[in-house]
């Protein structure tokens, strides 16, 4: 077994590290105050050709494997979450369905603007009342004279609201059977169409520097060329999208517990008490042990599954382990971050008060820890 990075893989990390140090943590606790999205910031991802970094480059990308995009997702996340989460959203579940499902037009039509950090794409699957049962979906939509006519609303939809965010791929209910079952179909819905509307969703404790949105259909009328895959294909779309997105979500768990160990190691060699270093004191160097080992066994395993897709073997259930893991590791780390921060943990002045914040998300955003356990089980047997 082979644990080292190719030379490519270590320049990638050592240049969104770099980028990250340079530009993004001077602004990071500013924007997250405010709870502003930076489209500066977007634009310079996007420079860097980080958004579509998987893909073939006639569509805009620089079809890099996977362990490289997750290695840029980790680097931007131990910095800030929510310019990870900007990313990670916008590569794994909004770029993902219309690459791997869209017609050869749709790809053209849409991949190379959404590669440049000019436009962002949103992926409309989570509702009020379909969240981990996502077949719960209750947004409708009709095939009328040549035109999709959608009614309904989707929430918690990041990269869904902002400036360029120039449309997003939903999930519908297109039939329901006699015996009560529902034939899902994803659509294309651009942005400016009638009866489409994206507002943006304010007051959030995490990722406030990143754009969540709720989005409306009224009377909502597309074109039929606009059906992403085939009628009825919809669940199996969005679901299979998800076991991408896992892998991103495991990034961000990573890069975060990494970032906050990194600060805990720093601040316990800095802050004396009782005449030494608080590094020095066992519990102390035994919680900063702990953090390490966990953080060295999430990166394998999230690394373990990317290898596993670029190697076209089957990673579902390592996706689904690497999501969880790397998400309890994040909470786990960033707790004891704090608890070594002591009072001034608890402090905006310090950056590991965000970094507790954003952490929570991560045991929900696309996929609940329970809801991976869940897949776990099935993929054991039981």
């Amino acid at each position: 077994m082979n644990f080292d990075l190719t030379e490519e893989q270590n320049l990638i990390r050592e240049t969104v590290r770099d980028f990250a140090e340079r530009e993004i943590k001077p602004v990071a606790k500013e924007l997250d105050e405010k709870a502003e999205f930076s489209y500066d910031l977007t634009r310079k991802i996007g420079e860097l050709g980080l958004f579509g970094m998987y893909l073939p480059e006639k569509y805009g990308g620089q079809h890099l494997d996977t362990l490289s995009y997750i290695i840029a997702v980790e680097e931007l996340a131990r910095v800030d979450g929510s310019q990870a989460a900007t990313l990670a959203a916008h590569n794994s579940l909004g770029i993902g369905p219309i690459y791997y499902y869209g017609t050869e037009e749709q790809k053209m039509k849409y991949l190379p603007q959404l590669c440049t950090g000019e436009a962002l794409w949103g992926f409309g699957l989570t509702e009020a009342n379909a969240g981990s049962d996502s077949r719960g979906t209750k947004t409708v939509a009709k095939l009328e004279k040549g035109e999709w006519l959608i009614n309904g609303s989707k929430i918690f939809i990041t990269n869904g609201s902002c400036d360029i965010s120039i449309g997003s791929t939903v999930q519908a209910v297109t039939k329901v059977f006699e015996n009560g079952n529902k034939e899902f179909t994803t659509i294309i819905v651009d942005k400016g169409t009638p009866g489409f509307k994206q507002v943006t969703m304010h007051g959030k404790m995490m990722w406030r520097a990143s754009d969540t949105a709720e989005l409306y259909f009224d009377d909502c009328r597309v074109p039929e060329s606009h059906l992403l895959g085939k009628i009825g294909e919809g669940s199996h779309i969005m679901l299979s999208t998800l076991d991408n997105g896992r892998l991103s979500i495991g990034a961000m768990g990573l890069g975060l517990a990494q970032g906050a160990y990194e600060m805990a190691l720093q601040y316990s060699k800095e802050r004396k008490q009782f005449g030494k270093p608080i590094s020095k004191f066992q519990i102390n160097a035994f919680k900063l042990a702990d953090m390490a080992l966990k953080i060295e066994l999430a990166r394998n395993l999230l690394y373990k599954a990317c290898w596993l897709k670029d190697n076209e073997k089957p990673f579902a259930k390592e996706a689904a382990m690497s999501k969880l893991y790397c998400s309890e590791i994040a909470k786990e780390v960033a707790d004891e971050a704090v608890q070594i921060h002591g009072g001034y943990g608890l402090m905006k002045d310090y950056d590991i008060e965000r970094f507790y914040r954003d952490q929570r998300l991560l045991q929900i955003g696309e996929g609940t820890s329970e809801i991976q356990r869940l897949v776990i089980s099935r993929y054991i047997g039981c």
